[in-house]
């Protein structure tokens, strides 16, 4: 796997990728979020987290 730097939402994005393509969907789910995060386009947003189904594992305050 490729050393990722985690500086831009694209980053996050494509670790979420790779994570899914290992079978490690949860951890690809939280890695888009994150990405998603990052993004300042709402559309953009949906978009990322549409490609990576299943329910959000982050506790809200």
């Amino acid at each position: 796997m490729p050393l990722f730097s985690f500086n831009r939402s694209s980053d996050y994005e494509a670790a979420a990728r790779e994570m899914a393509n290992s079978g490690r969907p949860t951890l690809a789910r939280l890695l888009a979020e994150e990405a998603a995060d990052r993004t300042p386009d709402p559309k953009e947003k949906a978009r990322i987290l549409i490609q990576f189904t299943g329910n959000s594992l982050r506790e809200t305050d």
